[in-house]
């Protein structure tokens, strides 16, 4: 009996994967993605098809999240600068041309006049965040990619709770896969307190529909309307005391301005999605204080919700464009291709790049594939550091003492393709300088690699990299 149903199931089989993979191939993805997952699914026949159909599949085009559309319903006013008033702050054409890139490839709207904070180590972040919480008047609007049930995170979850009973409005986003270990207790006890608590894509058994491969990463706060941050970092003890990988070493930073609108309208839109319900009301946007601050940011967001990799895009524009130099803080470097192609174009023309990169990090594949773009990296001049003191999670990229990115975007594929991320893109000497110098801080005391070290490596280490390399575009 087994046997004859074996026989009669294994023309649908093969019709359901071969139909699979034209699907995948008639989405014109990229070449080097599409190719990965043929494999995998050639390769790994059964698995290989319950992981496309449930992390695979391209959802992009439906627009899971329109930023566009909640722009038009939620009418009310944005502290922003139309392009021809951005001609008047002094950019040079590059950076005019980036700003009008990311305005066009992703509605991103020019924010002036701001004042900015960096924040680069767990304590002193999450002490600065807790203020600014603990002084909430109207409203308080989080989202993490990981709220971590631990210490720290439960200071912050008695702290929400506090205001909530107090009648500041909570409004609450998590990841449901990111914080898949929070307790029940600790979401009853928010909304029992009268927080709004909201899970990100939970988990639903409908194959054809999955979208479990799109997680909300980003990361923000935004108090009253006129305080906020972003960054990096998410609600762990890791970032203040440490686990198995030392203390993670991240980077947030704080605002206020009219900056704090660009970043209230990416939450807003977010809530949107996980509520279905449209948040309005001046008390949201109110009228922002305009610092002595000559200053210019854009709050760029990217995933299924941009019909660009708008992130991508305005890294590798601004970084084809520097004429001194690069310094970047990533934990995965995983490149695109064109990103890849910008950093070695940028190191060939003489520009000083440099790049720092955990020793270890929190994923043994990422490592491996890793490892592999950095010879091809440092042959190009590029210098390359590995952080010794701890984890760096820090995403930040300082170019030319004048463009600043910092945000929860990480250099690979995942992160431009499939997950929500949001950077900030500053357009201010004194932000580069402070991000310049703590590269510089740093680096010192890591270990530089050096190329013909780097050659010498055992050939079974290369092989094994190399097959990680393989995975890289669906890791």
């Amino acid at each position: 009996m087994t046997e004859i149903l074996s026989i009669l199931l294994l023309p649908l089989y093969i019709y359901t994967l071969i139909s699979t993979i034209l699907v995948l191939l008639m989405e014109n993805r990229n070449a080097a993605k599409s190719l990965a997952w043929v494999m995998v699914l050639i390769f790994l026949p059964l698995f290989g098809l319950i992981l496309y159909l449930l992390v695979g599949q391209d959802h992009r085009k439906i627009k899971i999240i329109s930023k566009k559309s909640i722009r038009r319903v939620n009418n009310r006013p944005v502290a922003n600068l139309d392009l021809e008033e951005i001609k008047t702050k002094g950019l040079t054409d590059s950076q005019l041309k980036l700003v009008k890139l990311l305005y066009h490839n992703n509605d991103s709207l020019g924010y002036a006049s701001n004042k900015i904070e960096v924040l680069a180590d767990g304590e002193t972040t999450f002490n600065s965040l807790f203020e600014a919480i603990r002084n909430a008047k109207k409203h308080i609007h989080i989202q993490f990619f990981i709220f971590g049930d631990d210490r720290i995170s439960n200071q912050l979850r008695e702290l929400l709770i506090q205001k909530a009973q107090e009648g500041v409005r909570v409004r609450m986003i998590y990841d449901y896969w990111g914080s898949f270990d929070l307790s029940k207790k600790y979401l009853k006890t928010l909304r029992e307190s009268g927080a709004f608590v909201r899970s990100f894509l939970p988990l639903r058994l409908r194959f054809s529909r999955s979208k479990i491969n799109y997680r909300n990463h980003r990361k923000m706060v935004i108090v009253d309307g006129k305080i906020g941050f972003t960054g990096g970092l998410n609600v762990a003890d890791r970032y203040i005391y440490g686990n198995t990988l030392g203390t993670w070493r991240d980077t947030f930073i704080r605002m206020e301005g009219a900056v704090v609108h660009g970043l209230q309208l990416s939450f807003l839109v977010d809530w949107y999605f996980v509520e279905r319900k449209f948040i309005q009301g001046s008390s949201y946007f109110p009228k922002p204080e305009k610092f002595d601050n000559d200053n210019l940011i854009q709050i760029v967001t990217g995933g299924p919700d941009s019909d660009w990799k708008a992130i991508l895009q305005g890294i590798s524009y601004a970084m084809v464009n520097a004429t001194k130099y690069i310094y970047i803080h990533t934990p995965y470097y995983i490149p695109p291709s064109v990103l890849e192609n910008c950093i070695q174009i940028a190191a060939l023309s003489g520009i000083d790049v440099r790049l720092l990169i955990p020793v270890k990090s929190d994923s043994a594949l990422s490592d491996a594939s890793t490892r592999t773009y950095f010879g091809r990296a440092m042959e190009a001049g590029v210098r390359i550091y590995q952080y010794n003191k701890g984890f760096l999670h820090s995403k930040a990229i300082v170019i030319d003492d004048f463009i600043s990115i910092v945000g929860s975007c990480n250099l690979d594929e995942r992160s431009f393709g499939q997950n929500f991320e949001a950077n900030a893109f500053i357009y201010e000497s004194k932000t580069a300088l402070q991000l310049k110098e703590l590269f510089l801080q740093d680096i010192k005391g890591c270990e530089e690699l050096s190329l013909e070290g780097w050659r010498k490596r055992k050939k079974f280490q290369k092989f094994k990299e190399s097959l990680a390399r393989l995975f890289s575009p669906i890791l």
